[in-house]
């Protein structure tokens, strides 16, 4: 469970939730709007541009003092808070849930969620953590044998290759110089028998050949002689076999051994090596899914200790699906048997008693609105008490849920307003207006902004004077949605038109918006045009829009043919249902709380009506 605690920021989204259902409950103003052209098209045209008599409404223009401020709804919000989210992972089910505004205290339970087979996974994870532990333990132990096999091998293996070693040097430096000396011995004692017996072979022939001794004693020791002879021979014969051939084998077999012993000895400390590598890796292997295994076990564990959410700090319940409304309109109110994702809010706990207000502020009052203005509050849970507050934050970019909305179009800038003093009785939820203040002006002059139309370019109202109702060029300042500031072109006691004349206007919506339309242009070559007698004046200030407030685009498509609809009931010219002046008025009352897109859709059609209404005259005239 997350407890963070969060600004106004963190809450832009959901104010922005809640302040976008009310584009779907505001009046039918296209309708409205449309039937004020149409009917001033029929009350008012035949006046002339040179001034006429007329009897509607008027409005004297006194000196006095004016507030500029735009006004939105919003909705009243803790400024900081706990917010309590379920980090149960995937989706589960809300089993025990703690009453809305209630007082709970640090460690209180709040809300139990479902945790039954969060619980069964916990028994199989523990099985597979035994698995693991104990193919760990043989690995491990399957390690230590290989260490010291390979140690066993690799010791006997260097074991043979020293002996070989030494079997080639004891043949080369000791048995080999002994059996050759043992073969020269042999010749010498041959030689000197070899030389014994030939002395005594002719003392035996002179004894003989004197008589002094037998023919057989000849014979004999001529035999010695012969058999030292050939044991001479055979001696030499030894010897040059051991020093020629036995001597060359020997030693090269006695290399020979100690080659292999070294590659022995090097494919077994490769083969013990190997062993250990391999039994490491599989050690290895068997810890981390050890680790693995367990690391799911305490998951599993931290999940089922999630399934219980209790309160961080002291303070009053709230729900987080209180006073929001999703773009789909589908959440459902927090109570128990609700499934609830993974990081979806469930409780907010309020830190202080600080407020804040979110607005949404329409991009055409952006350049108004600025960080640090004062701001007048007034909430509809208490009516007759008004509070105080400062604009805090503005965002930098517009707010982008506007395009899940169906009115990607719509530019309007998530605003914090942060209250003052003490707010005895107002709570998170309610839903409230905030008035911001943009500047107060003292004695300047005024006229409500429906008075104001637009000739050749120019803002004008039209005065009555001597009886008879004529243009009057003005420049403008600041409004308030309801008068707009007269900086020049009237003076004190003048009485303006409420409900001026619209055939000779460029348009009423354009005249709202500041853009001169193609009959203002037509209007100035046209003698006798009311902007041919009007004076020129200073050109309308850029930030005087007369509206900050828009209308999603799919509600203007959908009331599009109640529109046309009324058209066709007689609301054209000359029908029967003509609206009366008192309606018109109440229509350019409505009007102020259309967008600058409305009213750019009702020039439009206007154009289009008078197009109608002419193509008929140019075919009378030929």
């Amino acid at each position: 469970m997350t407890a963070t605690i969060t600004s106004g920021d963190q809450a832009d989204r959901d104010a922005g939730s809640r302040a976008g259902a009310w584009w779907f409950s505001w009046p039918v103003a296209g309708v409205a709007a449309l039937a004020v052209l149409a009917g001033g098209w029929l009350v008012f045209g035949g006046i002339g541009g040179d001034g006429a008599a007329h009897d509607g409404p008027t409005y004297r223009v006194t000196r006095g003092p004016m507030t500029v401020h735009v006004t939105e709804s919003g909705t009243i919000q803790a400024r900081e808070q706990v917010v309590l989210k379920s980090e149960v992972e995937g989706q589960t089910t809300i089993i025990w849930l703690i009453e809305e505004g209630k007082h709970v205290q640090e460690g209180d339970l709040l809300v139990e969620l479902d945790a039954s087979k969060l619980e069964d996974n916990r028994v199989d994870q523990q099985i597979r953590v035994q698995n693991a532990e104990a193919s760990y333990v043989r690995a491990r132990e399957n390690l230590q044998i290989t260490h010291s096999q390979g140690e066993s091998d690799v010791a006997r293996a260097e074991l043979d290759y020293e002996f070989a070693v030494e079997d080639l040097k004891k043949y080369v430096e000791g048995e080999y110089p002994k059996q050759h000396n043992e073969m020269e011995a042999k010749i010498k004692l041959a030689e000197g028998d070899l030389e014994d017996a030939q002395r005594t072979a002719q003392w035996s022939n002179r004894l003989y050949d004197e008589k002094y001794i037998s023919e057989t004693d000849k014979i004999r020791d001529e035999l010695r002689r012969d058999r030292a002879q050939l044991d001479l021979e055979t001696a030499i014969a030894n010897r040059d076999l051991l020093v020629n051939f036995t001597y060359q084998r020997r030693v090269r077999e006695l290399e020979s051994n100690v080659d292999q012993t070294r590659m022995s000895l090097e494919r077994v400390k490769r083969q013990a090596l190997a062993n250990v590598v391999q039994n490491e890796a599989d050690h290895k292997a068997k810890q981390s899914e050890l680790n693995r295994q367990k690391e799911k076990l305490a998951k599993i564990e931290d999940q089922i200790s999630k399934t219980k959410v209790h309160a961080p700090a002291s303070g009053m319940v709230i729900y987080a699906t209180t006073g929001q409304n999703s773009h789909r309109g589908n959440d459902e109110p927090l109570e128990a048997g609700r499934a609830v994702r993974e990081r979806e809010e469930l409780i907010h706990l309020p830190t202080a008693n600080a407020m804040l207000i979110n607005i949404k502020v329409h991009e055409s009052s952006l350049k108004k609105v600025q960080v640090g203005q004062p701001v007048r509050v007034t909430i509809n849970a208490l009516p007759g008490k008004a509070y105080s507050g400062k604009v805090a934050r503005i965002a930098p970019l517009p707010d982008a849920q506007n395009f899940w909305r169906g009115n990607p179009d719509l530019k309007v800038y998530n605003t914090e307003i942060h209250l003052d003093g003490e707010l005895e009785g107002v709570r998170t939820g309610m839903t409230c207006k905030a008035q911001v203040i943009i500047q107060q002006l003292e004695d300047v002059l005024s006229v409500p902004i429906q008075s104001v139309i637009k000739l050749s370019g120019q803002p004008t109202v039209y005065v009555r004077r001597s009886g008879r109702a004529k243009p009057v060029s003005v420049a403008l300042g600041m409004d308030n949605k309801d008068k707009v500031h007269v900086i020049s072109g009237l003076e004190d006691g003048d009485m303006v038109l409420t409900n001026p004349p619209l055939d000779k206007t460029d348009d009423l919506a354009q005249a709202a918006t500041g853009e001169p339309g193609p009959e203002a242009e037509s209007a100035k070559a046209e003698p006798g045009a009311a902007g041919s007698d009007a004076k020129p004046a200073q050109q309308a200030r850029a930030d005087t829009p007369a509206d900050t407030s828009a209308k999603p685009r799919g509600e203007r498509a959908e009331r599009g043919g109640e529109r046309q609809a009324g058209h066709d009931q007689g609301e054209g010219h000359g029908g029967a249902g003509r609206p009366t002046p008192e309606q018109i008025a109440k229509r350019r009352e409505e009007m102020k709380n259309m967008t600058p897109e409305q009213r750019e859709e009702m020039r439009k059609k206007m154009q289009q009506r008078r197009r109608s209404r002419e193509k008929p005259d140019a075919g009378e005239q030929k």
